[in-house]
């Protein structure tokens, strides 16, 4: 009988364990449905824009920043998704671009697509399920399993393995895969990155960026498919070069503010579950489960060692293991 109520009695006291870690007031992660806001920069695209829009389901918003087409591309959005959000950029490029849609984004989490259909829109939700496991910031990566690209040739393939290199160097990461833009992140974060190009070399400055300010950041499988009409803005050459310089004007550039809470924003506690309100800590190893190795990050200096604030890390900056597809 003693035993029994031994046992009883343990499994109270972890019940009760629970509960008390489930801040009052905030939905449980079973009932907590995610508001996603989707930025697409678009620039002559009529052709190819009605495929990803009939892909687009279940998202809270779709903000597409055009950058003074002279087609239809507007009309045909217009056209395809009546309640679609239409903003103009300076005319700087797609970094520009992104940087509008990204500021008038209300979602908690915002997903960067592009308009030429080379990223499928069915993948957006293993990006919101890594996001909901804890992630801040989620990038596809072509050269993960399960993962590929039809529209990478040698050139652009050389280039990115270069860069990505030089990008794991420099901050101890082990990405797989860089000049790459589909991402997803949780739209608090936002302010934390300061991101100021113009250019394709945005998709370098996020990752930075996010390195910098202790974000955590996962590599999910990614499929990139071939444009489907039209040709590219992409230049190899000239913006491998402007990606060259982000990421060396970054790493020599002061750290942005630390991550203290990325929900401590008026109403967001109402909105997020207590799993997601856990402020990610100053990350001080960079981790593979893939490979099984560990290594320090030479880009988290003595600065935020400094602060009186700072608090021990509770989980890795860099999780590369990769998140299987959810079901579409």
């Amino acid at each position: 009988m003693r035993a029994i109520h031994a046992t009883k009695l343990s499994f109270a006291r972890s019940r009760l364990r629970r509960v008390e870690r489930r801040a009052p007031g905030r939905p449980s992660r079973d009932r907590f449905r995610p508001l996603v806001s989707v930025v697409i920069p678009a620039r002559n695209e009529e052709q190819n824009l009605a495929w990803v829009l009939e892909r687009l389901r279940g998202v809270h918003e779709v903000i597409l920043v055009d950058g003074c087409s002279t087609d239809d591309t507007v009309a045909v959005a217009r056209s395809l998704r009546p309640d679609i959000k239409v903003l103009s950029d300076h005319g700087r490029g797609k970094g520009d671009a992104l940087r509008i849609g990204f500021n008038a984004a209300t979602g908690h989490f915002v997903v960067m697509l592009d308009a030429d259909g080379s990223m499928d829109p069915g993948e957006i939700p293993r990006y919101v399920d890594a996001l909901m496991k804890g992630h801040d910031v989620v990038k596809g990566s072509r050269l993960l399993p399960r993962g590929g690209s039809d529209d990478l040739s040698r050139l652009r393939s050389a280039g990115n393995r270069g860069l990505c290199e030089m990008v794991n160097l420099l901050y101890g990461a082990r990405f797989t895969d860089l000049c790459y833009g589909y991402f997803a992140f949780r739209r608090s974060c936002l302010p934390l990155m300061k991101l100021c190009t113009d250019g394709f070399e945005i998709e370098t400055e996020i990752v930075v960026c996010s390195l910098k300010a202790g974000l955590r950041i996962k590599e999910v499988p990614s499929y990139e498919l071939p444009r489907r009409y039209g040709a590219s803005n992409l230049n190899a050459a000239r913006d491998g070069t402007r990606v060259l310089t982000t990421l060396l004007r970054r790493r020599l550039s002061p750290a942005p503010g630390r991550l203290r809470n990325p929900w401590a924003e008026p109403g967001n506690y109402e909105t997020m579950p207590a799993s997601l309100a856990t402020a990610p800590t100053k990350p001080t190893r960079a981790t593979s489960h893939a490979k099984g190795r560990t290594s320090r990050s030479p880009a988290l200096g003595a600065s935020f060692l400094a602060s009186s604030t700072a608090v021990r890390p509770s989980r890795p900056l860099i999780e590369m293991a990769m998140v299987h597809p959810a079901p579409l």
